[in-house]
């Protein structure tokens, strides 16, 4: 049964996030709103979490998870980061944007890219997100909540509850988000890449 914690969007109860931080603390799988959608987000070190965050949406390892962190200096301690590259960071975060970038030995190999040994990293803007972080004292590993065979996100809370009964510790319900994705920007290769047009305009990194 998956716990349901009704949080004021901008101003959240930290009494419900803190029962929700424990519940991620003990393994669990939260489904949790962001400024682009909703997302599944679990331990970063925790593998059990991992696997069951690629099972729900039915991914294999070359698909691409990300790192949701509080700010753009914790960001910067999980992948390699050159100048060029922060000033384009700086400039996305926080926001709907989600970087590609070179993931540094803080970031276990499992969740990396096999191949590219790459990792997504962003810094989101919700305020329920950013105190959960603050809560978890550390970033999360995320994917946006699309299930198998669906186009769109999962946007409604009761839905995913409702969904995801069995398969999430529990959800987050802060309303609606924007139903657009992060706006992808590769930033691992000689220069950036669009790779998927969300939320995020590119025109804001300069690009």
């Amino acid at each position: 049964m998956a716990q349901h914690f009704s949080v004021h969007p901008e101003n959240p109860q930290p009494r419900l996030l803190k029962q929700a931080a424990a519940l991620l603390a003990q393994g669990g799988v939260l489904a949790v709103p962001t400024d682009s959608s909703y997302a599944l987000a679990c331990q970063l070190d925790d593998k059990a979490a991992a696997d069951q965050l690629r099972r729900i949406r039915q991914v294999d390892d070359k698909h691409h998870l990300t790192l949701l962190c509080r700010d753009l200096s914790e960001l910067s301690s999980y992948a390699r980061v050159d100048n060029t590259q922060f000033r384009l960071l700086k400039l996305g975060t926080p926001g709907p944007f989600t970087f590609i970038l070179e993931a540094s030995k803080e970031v276990p190999r499992r969740v990396s890219h096999p191949q590219r040994k790459t990792i997504g990293l962003r810094v989101p803007e919700h305020p329920a997100l950013q105190a959960l972080l603050d809560l978890h004292g550390g970033p999360l590993l995320a994917t946006t909540l699309i299930l198998p065979g669906e186009t769109e996100s999962l946007n409604d809370p009761d839905e995913i509850r409702e969904r995801l009964e069995k398969q999430v510790a529990g959800v987050i319900d802060a309303g609606a988000c924007p139903l657009e994705p992060t706006t992808v920007v590769d930033l691992s290769g000689d220069t950036p890449e669009v790779l998927r047009r969300g939320r995020g305009d590119p025109a804001a990194l300069g690009l």
